[in-house]
């Protein structure tokens, strides 16, 4: 049996707002620290992310909520990929690379031509998954984060 065969991904609700925080939070805390646009987009993520036509989606089993990601407007045809998560206790059974394919099929359904993120190269296995979905490492002209040595881009 797929361990994911369960596995949902479902829109953002005002009820799951903890749920996106917590989940980012983790894994922040975890390798990183919560910088400053971090936390203004986790205490705000409906007027940062949901009102700036981005978008925020959360995968689940049985009503579990275990991984979720955002889709941040950048330029009419650009989006980034941000605040991708998956709860340490669920890593490694598939379920980030299916948020992944649900992020690039939204953006393409939502009109965006580019998707690019921003990552630490510290994070293998995410690096490792980006490029294994055609994502290309670019050279930083700036990046919103401190911890963000590496920016990637895919032509979808």
């Amino acid at each position: 049996m797929d361990v994911t065969e369960n596995f949902v991904i479902i829109p953002f609700e005002k009820g799951l707002k903890s749920h996106f925080k917590s989940l980012n939070e983790e894994w922040l805390e975890r390798y990183f620290v919560v910088e400053p646009y971090d936390a203004k987009l986790l205490e705000n993520c409906e007027e940062e992310i949901i009102n700036n036509g981005g978008c925020i989606f959360f995968g689940c089993v049985g009503g579990l909520i275990l991984g979720t990601y955002a889709l941040l407007p950048k330029k009419k045809d650009i989006v980034e990929l941000g605040k991708m998560a998956i709860s340490s206790k669920y890593q490694g059974k598939g379920y980030g690379q299916q948020l992944l394919q649900h992020a690039i099929e939204t953006a393409k359904q939502n009109g965006f031509s580019q998707m690019i993120l921003y990552s630490n190269r510290t994070l293998e296995n995410s690096i490792y998954l980006y490029r294994k979905f055609g994502f290309v490492e670019e050279p930083i002209v700036e990046s919103p984060y401190e911890r963000g040595n590496i920016k990637m881009r895919l032509h979808l």
